[in-house]
């Protein structure tokens, strides 16, 4: 589902060539990241399902409805200071519609190994990056501990099963701590400051940024530091909900989790979106403001989301 939502959105902006005006069609590309595409899906469902059960298609739907306003929101400031020159009227006569053919299938279908070989990549180096990032340095002051104590826990006198279980406990507590002690972890918690205001931690934060490649990394990411396994969805929801900060305070709560889901849905498209944008406009300078803007955009509506809950939250307590 993620790589159909990322090809979908990559698409649109291809599709906007059959406009004819350029300032409407740099419009269209430039407000096509904010709609949700089904590789934000597992963030929102992840968060939905552990913060608002009962409400969670709700929840959803004004996540959807949001990227549609700020989407009509910013191209009307684009079109009022960036692209504010008379341009021809945007009129498109509609092709009649059939059902499609085998043949045809075939044919179009053949295309996609055309967008493996241009998106590959640019997608493969930005994944080898962030699994650099992830992955080094592989020794820690704290990994040698953990491997001392399982070398320990295998000399033991104890029962298999109880060697086995607490062996699993500590592997999964090395892995989060790796995380933590990753280059990309250290990042994280580089940025937190940064972050901070809109109510996340520094484990979010590293989230948000392999999630730069592909959102539904922001899941796997999250599971991996709350439980030290990258599919362990089902015990993530608890931690997500249980883990506290070094006050006892919660670190995810309703409010956190809707400023989260904001976020994941505003900022940083994928790389292939901005791939697009920039192979479609012609120059490197318009991907590069769409990075900008959706992550300063993606900063001030969580941000004044999260500020203003918290501050109603704490007028009625």
């Amino acid at each position: 589902p993620a790589c159909d939502g990322l090809r979908l959105q990559r698409t649109g902006i291809m599709a906007s060539r059959t406009i004819e005006s350029r300032n409407s069609r740099m419009i269209t590309m430039l407000v096509n990241p904010l709609m949700s595409c089904s590789a934000r899906l597992p963030v929102y469902v992840l968060l939905t399902g552990a913060f608002f059960p009962q409400t969670a298609g709700t929840v959803m739907l004004i996540l959807y409805a949001s990227g549609i306003l700020l989407a009509v929101l910013m191209a009307r400031l684009f079109k009022r200071f960036l692209f504010n020159d008379e341009d021809i009227p945007f009129v498109m006569e509609l092709p009649p519609y059939r059902m499609p053919t085998g043949k045809s299938i075939m044919i179009h279908s053949g295309k996609a190994k055309q967008y493996l070989h241009k998106m590959g990549g640019i997608i493969l180096v930005a994944s080898i990056i962030i699994w650099f990032l992830g992955y080094f340095p592989r020794h820690s002051e704290n990994g040698d501990v953990f491997d001392k104590q399982i070398a320990e826990v295998e000399q033991s006198a104890i029962t298999p099963e109880e060697k086995a279980e607490t062996i699993a406990e500590l592997e999964r507590l090395k892995s989060m701590d790796h995380q933590q002690e990753s280059y990309i972890g250290r990042i994280g918690q580089t940025i937190q400051p940064i972050l901070h205001p809109l109510g996340f931690d520094w484990k979010m934060s590293v989230s948000l940024l392999t999630g730069m490649a592909a959102k539904e990394v922001v899941v796997s990411t999250l599971s991996v530091l709350y439980t030290g396994e990258s599919d362990d969805s089902q015990v993530l929801t608890e931690r997500l909900k249980q883990d506290k900060n070094a006050k006892g305070e919660p670190v995810f709560t309703p409010l956190i989790a809707l400023s989260f889901m904001l976020f994941v849905l505003i900022y940083f498209p994928c790389i292939a979106t901005i791939s697009a944008i920039v192979h479609e406009s012609g120059s490197w300078k318009w991907g590069i403001f769409v990075i900008i803007y959706t992550c300063v955009l993606a900063w001030i509506v969580s941000c004044v989301v999260y500020q203003t809950g918290h501050f109603f939250m704490n007028l009625f307590n």
